[in-house]
């Protein structure tokens, strides 16, 4: 990793939708944290199936935050459309992570900014999310980018 530390600011980060190469880096931010996967997985064929079956998938990317050459952040995106709320267009973001030492700095809310971009451009009347019960600090963030709380979540295991 590349000494970020004289970072300042969020005009070094370009943002951009991840390529298959990327995936490792992703599985790393994601492997980092509260509510995190349970370990770092070594073997990540599961994980560039996925992204592959995501490359045919309509309106669902992940994208991610580079400074220089190096992965730093990153988000899923995902549009979904519906019947309910008068057949809105909403725009699903799920697995927010910046990069541990990198936090503080305003890349989430550059982050955000960019999903909520995308999903006016997409005409979505709605961005929505969930995050884990265990990450309280996610929670504060997105209440201070204007999100509610909402609704209550659930989640059943089909293993």
């Amino acid at each position: 990793m590349t000494d970020l530390q004289d970072y300042v600011g969020v005009g070094a980060l370009r943002m951009r939708a991840a390529c298959r190469a990327d995936v490792a880096a992703v599985v790393g931010l994601l492997s980092d944290g509260a509510g995190a996967l349970a370990e770092r997985p070594k073997d990540l064929t599961a994980y560039h199936g996925a992204f592959d079956r995501m490359q045919v998938e309509t309106g669902n990317r992940v994208y991610v935050g580079e400074i220089g050459d190096e992965v730093v952040a990153t988000y899923q995106f995902a549009i979904i459309c519906g019947l309910s709320l008068r057949a809105a267009r909403r725009a699903q973001i799920e697995s927010v992570r910046v990069r541990r030492d990198l936090r503080g700095r305003g890349l989430g809310r550059a982050l955000m900014a960019d999903a909520e971009t995308r999903a006016r451009a997409a005409g979505c009347t709605l961005l929505q999310l969930t995050s884990s019960a265990v990450r309280a600090e996610a929670q504060r963030f997105y209440v201070s980018l204007g999100f509610t709380a909402s609704h209550v979540g659930f989640k059943k295991p089909l293993e």
